[in-house]
């Protein structure tokens, strides 16, 4: 996944002008948290009265580093099955009111349009809560060297593990490889919907994981156990 800034700043600098206005902003990757802080004004525009939504801790940790206090961050707890929208929501639906306000801070696509799941901005218009969205950064398709391309192939048979967070970088490498095949490949992800994404690629071996380092080092684990043969 290519990353970078958005062509045009000026919604988002728009954005930060009319922050008070904001219930809360909700930043749907850490991307998102960087890119947006990075067009903030000067004097920065105090994040006291408006909440700070994330939904993993990635984001959370690109807040305090941006200086956003933990007392306005909102964010499925620790403890959650799963860190995405619908367990956000359980955390912040009891505070929504109807004609509030929020701000859906997201990525954009190679074209330079808004995009990204739905499914929050959906519960929160059910909810009678306004929606804006802004693009902070563009996602691009990665451009991949023949050293990078023969380093993919490689590790799709040799017992390498992948580590996808995003659905849309599986979809960028198998328009690299096409072709490849992917049976023996060993993947970990961070959620079902991206664990879906792999097994339609092809990946023969899938593991779910939360993004946490220790989850992931302990799904890598029994991925390897799976594939060592027993004695």
């Amino acid at each position: 996944m290519a990353i970078g800034p958005v062509v045009d700043g000026y919604p988002v600098h728009m954005a930060w002008q009319q922050l008070a206005r904001y219930h809360a902003v909700m930043f749907v990757s850490a991307n998102a948290v960087r890119y947006f802080f990075q067009a903030r004004p000067q004097p920065q525009p105090s994040w006291r009265a408006v909440r700070a939504w994330v939904t993993g801790a990635g984001s959370q940790a690109a807040l305090r580093a941006a200086g956003v206090p933990d007392a306005v961050i909102d964010a499925p707890p620790a403890h959650a099955p799963q860190w995405d929208s619908e367990a956000l929501w359980a955390v912040i639906a009891p505070q929504l009111q109807s004609g509030q306000s929020v701000l859906i801070v997201r990525g954009a696509d190679a074209q330079g349009h808004v995009a990204g799941r739905d499914w929050l901005s959906n519960q929160l218009q059910a909810a009678a809560v306004q929606v804006d969205q802004v693009a902070a950064y563009q996602r691009q398709t990665p451009v991949f060297s023949q050293a990078q391309r023969s380093a993919a192939a490689q590790a799709a048979s040799d017992g390498s593990v992948w580590l996808f967070s995003n659905s849309e970088a599986i979809g960028h490498l198998t328009a690299a490889l096409p072709g490849q095949d992917w049976s023996q490949a060993l993947a970990v992800v961070t959620h079902p919907r991206i664990a879906q994404q792999a097994r339609l690629a092809g990946w023969g071996h899938v593991a779910i994981a939360q993004p946490s380092v220790s989850a992931v080092a302990s799904s890598i684990k029994s991925l390897h156990e799976f594939r060592t043969p027993r004695v």
